[in-house]
């Protein structure tokens, strides 16, 4: 993918946390340390209040709380209202209560581990207990978890976490910030110029390399947020049975979908990736599902098919007409023609997986 020249320059950073490829990119070269710092410090927070896999988390912590209404902290209790939000508006397609069916499935541990670890496991159809079982009250800030259900935020913490970050960056240094956090990818404060440039992609590759092989496409962003979800990429192989990262709420396994990767673009990250998820999820009827709630999509098919929804670019037009046509639906995109630097935002696997690639504009 090609962006135009921009007027101003821009700095990165690329590091790990939370489990993923943590890229942090801004207009202003002369304030990347200092953003880098407030980003690394805010990350320190999020893992600490929603991380899973730490037995010293808050999240972990309502494990023994054995359906007792708790306080938590007000960091933990807005990412469960994203995660509440999220289960609703997705008619319960992304689900926080499948704790426990992704450790039944061994993934219990950061994922680089979970491909070592060779027990077989044994699937059981099981419906996860729902999200309507948790209670967060959210003016006095406590969540009571039933007792034997175990949340995952997995599905929307990074996201909401890219988006927080995003915005408190972009006001505190009064640029252009974008924040990539295994591919959910957010943006704040004025874009270079032209926007920040997004390759989606469907086979892993190099960010410096047209794929050579797999469907690709390019969209612009001025604001608001891009997530890619797959099936592919977090795969590993237990007892003979392959698996991936994807839970249906209603069996517990990891879902069936006729699409691979799904990218949605939103007005935040956390709305892209939940819509991204749900998609996988609720199957055939994903693209007539996205398109009633005006989200610009594209979904590729188990057999390489790619679809979009409405507001998505169209390659056979000029491409700054097609994200035009995003910019009606989220307000909030647009698209440039030449790059120099290119930020790499994989969704999926978190590291070199299927996803979305970001350029952004540089001089």
């Amino acid at each position: 993918m090609s962006a135009s020249l921009a007027s101003r320059t821009t700095a990165a950073a690329q590091w790990r946390a939370l489990g993923t490829t943590v890229r942090l990119v801004v207009t202003d070269p002369a304030l990347l340390e200092s953003c880098n710092l407030l980003l690394a410090r805010h990350l320190a927070e999020v893992d600490a209040a929603c991380s899973r896999f730490r037995a010293d988390s808050e999240l972990a912590a309502l494990d023994g709380t054995a359906g007792r209404p708790v306080r938590v902290s007000p960091l933990l209790a807005q990412a469960l209202d994203v995660a509440l939000r999220a289960a609703e508006d997705t008619d319960g397609a992304v689900d926080p209560t499948v704790g426990s069916a992704m450790d039944a499935l061994g993934y219990d541990r950061d994922f680089t581990l979970v491909r070592e670890d060779d027990r077989p496991v044994r699937l059981t159809v099981r419906r996860t207990p729902g999200w309507r079982t948790v209670r967060l009250d959210r003016s006095t800030g406590t969540v009571t978890v039933p007792e034997g259900v175990r949340l995952d935020l997995g599905a929307t913490a990074k996201a909401w976490a890219a988006d927080r970050a995003a915005e408190r960056l972009a006001a505190a240094a009064g640029c252009g910030v974008l924040v990539s956090l295994g591919g959910d990818t957010a943006v704040a404060g004025e874009p270079p110029a032209g926007g920040w440039q997004i390759r989606v992609q469907d086979v892993t590759g190099s960010v410096d390399e047209t794929p050579a092989e797999g469907p690709y496409d390019s969209v612009g962003l001025r604001g608001g947020g891009l997530a890619t979800s797959g099936t592919t990429a977090r795969r590993w192989r237990r007892g003979g049975h392959d698996l991936h990262h994807i839970v249906d709420p209603r069996t517990g396994l990891p879902v069936r979908s006729p699409w691979r990767t799904v990218s949605v673009a939103a007005a935040t990250c956390a709305d892209a990736n939940a819509a991204s998820t749900a998609a996988l999820v609720k199957g055939a009827g994903a693209e007539r599902w996205l398109t009633r709630r005006g989200l610009p999509a594209r979904l590729v098919a188990q057999n390489g098919t790619v679809v979009t929804t409405p507001g998505w670019p169209d390659s056979a037009r000029p491409v700054y007409a097609a994200v035009t046509a995003v910019t009606a639906v989220t307000a909030e995109t647009a698209e440039t023609a030449e790059t120099v630097d290119t930020v790499e935002v994989d969704r999926g696997a978190g590291d070199g997986a299927p996803g979305t690639r970001c350029r952004e504009a540089a001089a």
